[in-house]
């Protein structure tokens, strides 16, 4: 948990919190979070390595020719009755997996492939 920021702007006073939280996947990846105001609190009520579910908006914008990403919490829970097996790979998830779907663009099976002639595409 990083040191909590807080100040006044034009729409009144504000907090943020940062954190990080580590990926349980076979190459952990360490991420950055904020949390504003009423998640700040709510952030940082949390024990430091609890076990959590982020949910996250992701947004970058350009300042000066260079580009900042701001990774924001929405919705944090803690994961509670839940073993964390050392060998799981994957991260918590509550949608069921998706069957992938074909593109619509795709040609249907057994489709006649355009005709490009000689010509080599590069």
């Amino acid at each position: 948990m990083l040191p909590q920021q807080s100040g006044t702007s034009a729409r009144g006073t504000w907090n943020k919190q940062e954190f990080v939280i580590e990926t349980e996947e076979q190459y952990p990846k360490k991420i950055c979070i904020s949390a504003w105001n009423e998640r700040a609190a709510e952030v940082a009520q949390i024990p430091v390595n609890t076990p959590v579910k982020v949910s996250v908006n992701i947004e970058s914008r350009e300042y000066n020719g260079r580009w900042y990403t701001d990774v924001r919490v929405w919705n944090i829970q803690v994961v509670s009755g839940q073993a964390i097996d050392p060998e799981y790979t994957g991260g918590y998830s509550d949608m069921p997996p998706q069957s992938a779907q074909p593109y619509a663009s795709q040609p249907a099976e057994n489709a006649p492939l355009p005709d490009a002639g000689d010509e080599l595409p590069f």
